[in-house]
């Protein structure tokens, strides 16, 4: 799966997997070569091939990504919606999962724009106690640099999703 050419389409996976799981899995590698996975809700992806996420409660991945910057994003569309219609007609409309490949940036302070671009994504929760204690004060930043997409292959039911490579 080609990034610039499939972005829109990888963005809108994006877009549904938030709204169904209201995360997306980061993998890192530390130090000894094992993997570890960080459940992040705030990635928030921009022109092809870029993304960008607050920082603020991860404790091992910034550790892991001082010793190695590269990255694994999993995005799963985990709607009911979309796996029921999709398990009736024995076959996915569209990729239910895809893979981003990349590379974390540096630890920066946010720009007002994408504080904004943060704050109307939990707009609706800031009625909430927790929007508050949570999503407040989110004020550092990483890019990710992408550099692969790969989406998730499930046997005969995404075998007709014949996407560029």
């Amino acid at each position: 799966m080609k990034i610039t050419e499939n972005w829109t389409e990888i963005k809108q996976l994006f877009k549904r997997s938030f709204r169904s799981s209201l995360h997306y899995a980061i993998a890192t590698v530390n130090e000894n070569g094992e993997p570890h996975i960080t459940p992040i809700g705030s990635l928030i992806l921009g022109e092809p091939g870029k993304g960008v996420y607050f920082e603020k409660f991860p404790r091992q991945m910034p550790q892991n990504l001082q010793a190695n910057q590269q990255v694994c994003v999993l995005a799963v569309d985990s709607g009911i919606g979309f796996w029921l219609r999709s398990l009736l007609r024995g076959k996915f409309i569209a990729p239910p999962a895809v893979r981003l490949y990349g590379v974390a940036g540096e630890l920066r302070e946010a720009t007002q724009k994408e504080i904004q671009r943060w704050q109307r994504r939990v707009r609706s929760m800031r009625f909430t106690k927790g929007h508050a204690m949570l999503w407040a004060d989110m004020k550092m930043v990483r890019e990710i640099e992408f550099t692969r997409a790969e989406p998730v292959q499930i046997g005969e039911m995404t075998n007709h999703l014949r996407i560029q490579s």
